[in-house]
C-alpha cells in the first residue's frame, strides 16, 4: 500500500493531469484534454492515503455510483495500470463525432437540476465551510476560491455535502 505522498508522487509524474488542491487536505487531479465532460480522474486524495480514481469508462473495474475505485490499497503497479487505462479511455470518445444530443434533452437538462432549493453555505462540526453555487448548467461546491466538486443536480451536491459531514447555514 502506498502512503499519500507516493500517491501523489506517481499522479504528478503525469504532465497530463492538473493537481488541484481542494477542501479539507485533500487533492485531485483534473484531466482538462477530456474528450468527455467528465474531467476528473483523481479525487480526494486524502492525508489518510485514502483517495479515488475515475473508472467509469472502464469495463473491468468495479466502481461506485459516480465511476470511481477506491485505491487505498493500490501498489504503484496497479495504480499506474489504472491511471493509463483512465487517461487513454478519456481521451477518445467514439460518440463525439457521430452523436449530437437532441435540442430537446439540452433544453430539459438544466431545468432538472434546479428543481430544488438553491446554494448558499455549508458548514461542518469544525467550523470549516464550502459554497454551493448553480453555474453553466453544473452545481459547484467551492472551498473559498477553489472548486471542490461539481455535479450535474443539486441532489447529488447536497448528498455529497451531507455525506461529508457539512450542513446548510441558517440565515441568523
Amino acid at each position: 500500500m502506498l502512503n499519500v505522498e507516493q500517491k501523489l508522487e506517481v499522479l504528478q509524474s503525469y504532465p497530463q493531469l492538473q493537481r488541484k488542491d481542494v477542501s479539507l487536505g485533500r487533492v485531485n487531479f483534473h484531466y482538462e484534454d477530456s474528450a468527455y465532460d467528465k474531467k476528473i480522474v483523481a479525487l480526494h486524495i486524502h492525508p489518510n492515503g485514502n483517495g479515488y480514481i475515475y473508472a467509469g469508462l472502464l469495463p473491468d473495474y468495479e466502481t461506485d455510483a459516480k465511476g470511481f475505485v477506491n485505491i487505498r490499497d493500490y501498489s504503484e503497479a496497479d495504480l499506474r495500470t489504472l491511471l493509463d487505462e483512465t487517461i487513454q479511455a478519456m481521451s477518445h470518445n467514439p460518440n463525439s463525432v457521430e452523436f449530437e444530443e437532441p435540442e430537446q434533452v439540452k433544453a430539459v437538462a438544466p431545468a432538472l437540476s434546479t428543481t430544488s432549493t438553491g446554494g448558499g453555505t455549508w458548514v461542518d462540526e469544525d467550523g470549516h465551510t464550502l459554497t454551493l453555487k448553480y453555474e453553466d448548467d453544473m452545481w459547484y461546491v467551492y472551498s473559498g476560491v477553489n472548486l471542490d466538486m461539481a455535479f450535474e443536480t443539486r441532489s447529488e451536491a447536497g448528498e455529497y455535502l451531507k455525506d461529508e459531514g457539512f450542513k446548510p447555514q441558517t440565515q441568523a
